[in-house]
């Protein structure tokens, strides 16, 4: 049997996920429209929010194909009928049976960085679309654009018979480390500038290299120059949250998701709330900001304004310890640290227009395959 939504937001049971669709639908459209001024595609990350609602919206706001972190995300967009798709993270030769089966389902293309992981997709004689991915300054995972490894594979692709090369790509992760708006603009600049070196050395060599496709939510919320690039996959920019709002990416009047909560516990040094580490996560935030602190709560949501006094100090599981006493039953909407991992949370948003509930979209958060065979059941 089904269960009615309140009406109302101060009607809703804590702790809960709330969604801001007026928010998510202007971080939309003003990221499609700063894509279209810069001159590139929009492929943004599917697992920041992980619902295919929203992902209708982005598509319907001129994302041209969407990019998934897991297998997982990839097959349930599938389901839902949007199948141009981009898995941006080193192939899993383990997996290649899942691989190639979500491949021939519709237009995923994946990415390498390695020897191994181009051989696993070249063994399957499958016309795999394929990237390579350049290390921007990052150090997470890519190729240098001077390591010749990078042009080794280059050319492997380029000349095999059945891979398909589609050309290069990173993510100038480093802007998540760099407060300020100057400084993210240099850190985004510096992951440009690597991605386009590497092409330039590729095709040096006689390579023709496609395509370039870069992408983080902080670098595309102050990039000014992208001549050269041809897609973005930003994906926080969606939702946002105090990080975002810490680097300089946003203002909290952007950050469309919050999570509701009640004060149930009160001594004279801290309250307790009803959100603890599986509701927010431990993110702790921005790493420059002093003393722990896991989500920032709003004095004034309507008016965008954080309490000065009050955050979330320590997690719980389930308990969320607050930086000063409240009263029992107080209500708090709490801006966390970090959306995607928040989000990844919860099997639900609770979409609200101002303070009028007025849907509920799944959060598909499963990982790993689904099994079949003796012991499945």
């Amino acid at each position: 049997m089904g269960r009615m939504l309140p009406e109302r937001l101060a009607d809703l049971p804590t702790p809960c996920l709330v969604l801001d669709l007026d928010r998510l639908e202007r971080n939309l459209e003003r990221m499609a429209a700063r894509c279209r001024k810069l001159g590139v595609r929009l492929r943004p990350h599917f697992k920041t929010h992980k619902c295919v609602e929203i992902a209708r919206l982005q598509l319907a706001a001129g994302a041209e194909g969407l990019t998934v972190a897991t297998l997982e995300e990839a097959a349930v967009l599938q389901e839902a009928g949007i199948d141009d798709l981009t898995w941006a993270f080193p192939v899993i030769p383990p997996r290649m049976d899942e691989i190639e089966t979500l491949a021939g389902r519709g237009s995923l293309q994946l990415v390498v960085d390695s020897t191994a992981g181009l051989e696993a997709l070249a063994a399957r004689g499958v016309p795999f679309r394929v990237w390579l991915e350049v290390d921007p300054g990052y150090h997470r995972s890519g190729l240098e654009a001077t390591d010749p490894l990078l042009v080794e594979l280059a050319r492997r692709l380029s000349s095999h018979a059945t891979l398909r090369f589609e050309g290069l790509l990173t993510h100038e992760g480093q802007t998540y480390h760099t407060p300020g708006r100057e400084q993210i603009l240099a850190a985004a600049n510096q992951g440009r500038d690597q991605l386009l070196d590497a092409a330039r050395r590729l095709r040096q060599q006689g390579l023709e290299v496609p395509a370039l496709s870069l992408g983080s939510t902080p670098g595309m919320s102050v990039v000014e120059d992208l001549d050269g690039i041809d897609e973005a996959r930003p994906g926080n920019y969606a939702l946002y949250d105090f990080t975002q709002v810490a680097l300089g990416s946003c203002t909290t009047a952007e950050c469309a998701v919050t999570v509701v909560s009640s004060v149930i516990s009160s001594s004279s040094a801290h309250a307790v709330c009803d959100a603890g580490a599986l509701a927010l996560s431990k993110d702790p935030g921005p790493g420059w900001r002093a003393g722990p602190a896991f989500g920032e709560v709003f004095a004034d949501y309507d008016a965008a304004r954080l309490d000065p006094d009050l955050r979330l100090t320590a997690l719980s599981q389930e308990h969320g310890f607050l930086s000063r006493p409240c009263p029992v039953g107080t209500p708090l909407r709490i801006l966390p640290n970090h959306s995607c991992l928040t989000v990844a949370c919860w099997d639900e948003f609770l979409v609200v227009r101002g303070d009028r509930i007025v849907d509920s979209w799944t959060i598909h958060r499963r990982r790993g395959p689904t099994w079949t065979g003796p012991g499945s059941g």
